[in-house]
C-alpha cells in the first residue's frame, strides 16, 4: 500500500500528463524500460521546478527536488489534491479520498483511518497476511523454481485486500483482473471502465450484507460512517472501495518486487537478511526510498504562488515527483545506489502532510512478513542463472517485472 499519499493509490496520475514528462528526455516514457531517473538528476540542479511542453492549454509543471516536493505535499490550501478528481481516473472510479481537500478531507480520511487501527493490524497479520503468503508458497516450493513476480509478489496483496473487504477465496483472481483493468484508467476506458462497473456488481452483495448485519470489518465502517450526520451515499461507499483494491495491491506488491530484486543482485545482502532480521527494516526502508513504486502525484494551485523559483500562476497543474525527490542529492549521498546502511532520512514515498498514506502500517507489516516466508521457506534462494538478470522498470509505476529464481525444493 506504498505511495504518496492516502490510502495509499494516491498516486493517481492521469496517463497522458504522466507522458508528458518525457519533454525532459528522449526517451519514451511508454516504453516499459524507460527510467525516468536520469532525465530528472540532469534538470533537477537548475530547474527543480519545470515546465513540461504539449499537454493542452493548461500550464503544468514537473517538481523535482526534495525540498519543492515536501513543501507541495504538506501545503494543502496552495497545492489541491483536487486534480485527482478532475475527469480521468475520478471518472473512472467514483469519489475517492485522494481527490478531497479540507473538511471534506479530514472527514473521509478519519473513516478510512479508524479501519487501520492496531488492533486490526495486528488481527490481519494473523488471520490474513501470513495465510495468504504460506498457501502462495506453498504452491511453488516443491517445484525448486519460481518467478517471485508471476507466482508471488503479484498476487499476495491483492489476496490480502481482498480479504480484508470480504471478498470469498475463490473470486481474488477475478478481482485481481478488474483492478489490474481499473487501473488502466483513462487510458483504455474501453477495458477500466466495464472492470469499474464488474467490481461494483461483485462488492454490491458484500456492501447489502453489512448494511444490514454489520461486523468489525471495514466495509461496515464504511457502509455506516456518517459525515455530517448523514450517510455516505452510494457513490462515495463504492467510490472508497473501488480506491482501496488498487491501493491495497498495486503498490506494495511493486516495491516488495523492488525489495526482493535488491537482494537477489546483491546476495551478500540476501544472506545478511536472512541471518540478521533486524536488517529488514533498514533493507524495507532504502527499498522505498531508493525505488519509489509510484513516482509522481498531482496536484493543482489555487493561487498564484512562487516554488523553487519558479512563478506558478493559479490553475497550474502540477507532476509532484516524489521518486526524484527520493534520489535528491541535497538530502541522500549518491542517492542512486542502494545502501541499506545509509544514515537514515524520512523518504516521501508514501508521501506527508494532510494526504499521507493511510496504509503504510499495512504495506510495512505485509513486506516484513512476506519477507520473512521467503527467507524461511526458500532455501539458497537465487537468481536463475539461465534467465537475464531482473531489474526494475517503468514510469509512473515502478518494479520488476519478472523475478526467476532457483532454490532447494521441499
Amino acid at each position: 500500500m506504498q505511495g504518496a499519499p492516502e490510502a495509499s493509490r494516491g498516486a493517481v496520475v492521469d496517463p497522458d500528463l504522466g507522458a508528458g514528462a518525457g519533454a525532459l528526455s528522449s526517451s519514451d516514457p511508454l516504453d516499459p524500460n524507460f527510467d525516468p531517473y536520469p532525465a530528472w538528476a540532469a534538470q533537477r540542479p537548475t530547474r527543480p521546478v519545470a515546465p513540461i511542453e504539449g499537454l493542452g492549454d493548461r500550464p503544468v509543471y514537473l517538481v523535482l527536488s526534495h525540498e519543492c516536493v515536501e513543501t507541495v505535499l504538506r501545503d494543502n490550501v496552495t497545492y489541491s489534491s483536487k486534480s485527482n478528481a478532475e475527469g480521468g481516473i475520478g471518472d473512472v472510479m467514483g469519489p475517492m479520498i485522494v481527490g478531497m481537500d479540507g473538511d471534506e478531507h479530514r472527514h473521509f480520511r478519519d473513516i478510512v483511518a479508524r479501519a487501520f487501527r492496531p488492533s486490526a493490524m495486528e488481527r490481519w497479520e494473523a488471520e490474513i497476511v501470513a495465510p495468504t503468503v504460506h498457501a502462495l508458497i506453498d504452491e511453488f516450493a516443491p517445484a525448486g523454481r519460481a518467478d517471485l513476480v508471476a507466482d508471488f509478489t503479484s498476487r499476495f496483496p491483492v489476496r490480502v485486500i481482498a480479504a480484508i473487504l470480504g471478498a470469498e477465496e475463490g473470486d481474488f483472481d477475478a478481482i485481481h483482473h478488474w483492478t489490474e483493468e481499473i487501473n488502466l484508467g483513462p487510458a483504455r476506458p474501453d477495458r477500466s471502465f466495464p472492470a469499474s462497473q464488474a467490481l461494483r456488481d461483485y462488492l454490491t452483495p458484500i456492501v447489502e450484507d453489512r448494511r444490514a448485519n454489520p461486523r468489525e470489518d471495514l466495509v461496515s465502517d464504511i457502509v455506516h460512517a456518517e459525515v455530517d450526520g448523514r450517510g455516505l451515499d452510494d457513490e462515495h461507499v463504492y467510490g472508497f472501495l473501488r480506491l482501496l483494491f488498487p491501493a491495497g495491491a498495486e503498490t506494495t506488491y511493486r516495491t516488495f518486487g523492488s525489495v526482493l530484486c535488491a537482494l537477489l543482485t546483491q546476495p551478500e545482502w540476501l544472506a545478511r537478511v536472512r541471518d540478521d532480521r533486524d536488517a529488514m527494516t533498514p533493507v524495507i526502508e532504502e527499498t522505498l526510498r531508493w525505488e519509489t513504486a509510484v513516482t509522481v502525484v498531482s496536484r493543482v494551485t489555487t493561487k498564484d504562488v512562487d516554488l523553487g523559483g519558479t512563478h506558478l500562476p493559479a490553475g497550474t497543474y502540477l507532476l509532484v515527483a516524489t521518486g526524484a525527490a527520493n534520489r535528491d542529492p541535497a538530502r541522500w549521498d549518491d542517492p542512486d545506489r542502494w545502501d541499506p546502511q545509509r544514515p537514515a532520512a524520512p523518504h516521501l514515498s508514501f508521501g506527508t502532510g494532510r494526504h499521507q498514506c493511510l496504509g503504510m502500517h499495512l504495506a510495512r507489516m505485509e513486506m516484513r512478513v512476506a519477507l520473512g516466508a521467503v527467507l524461511d521457506r526458500l532455501p539458497n534462494l537465487r537468481l536463475d542463472p539461465a534467465e537475464p538478470e531482473p531489474d526494475v522498470i517503468g514510469f509512473a509505476f515502478r518494479g520488476p517485472d519478472r523475478l526467476p529464481v532457483l532454490f532447494d525444493a521441499h
